[in-house]
């Protein structure tokens, strides 16, 4: 019965980050989708440009040098332009994996500075403002040598 009335801030504390969690995540979520939306777009885009010399556009290898490389590789397209290309797609790939980690690394920055510091924050300013308000609430202590009249009997046996 005393953790309820006594601590009572702390509770209100746990539901105030609880309910702050809920606004935060959904910007995350909705950041989160929205830049992997554009990134998956810009990989596939990166994926289905084709580099081809004059020789191979007059050679007909637009017709089957289109769409992923495995969808070229599945239509026939030479084995030499598939390995010119090779490099720039793993480089998309890569590029697109950096997209990913530098994502999640702004996600964890933003998720700290927007619900972690402000929990904390609010935790240590309800831990000092309780503090200060049960210093406020006790009566001073007493000191047991600052009475004169207290006088000490001491027996002597002969």
């Amino acid at each position: 019965m005393a953790w309820r009335h006594k601590n009572r801030w702390f509770r209100r504390w746990l539901v105030t980050i609880t309910f702050w969690l809920v606004p935060v995540m959904i910007v995350a979520i909705n950041e989160m989708r929205d830049e992997m939306a554009y990134n998956t777009v810009d990989l596939e885009k990166s994926l289905s440009t084709w580099e081809l010399t004059d020789a191979q556009r007059a050679a007909g290898a637009q017709a089957r040098c289109h769409g992923s490389p495995d969808d070229a590789r599945a239509a026939g397209c030479p084995a030499e332009i598939l390995a010119a290309n090779a490099k720039k797609h793993q480089e998309a790939i890569d590029e697109y994996a950096h997209r990913k980690a530098t994502l999640a690394d702004y996600l964890w920055h933003a998720f700290v500075g927007y619900w972690v510091v402000p929990a904390a924050f609010l935790l240590v300013l309800g831990m000092l403002i309780g503090g200060i308000r049960r210093a406020l609430r006790r009566p001073p202590h007493e000191n047991t040598s600052a009475h004169p009249h207290t006088e000490v009997k001491t027996t002597t046996h002969s």
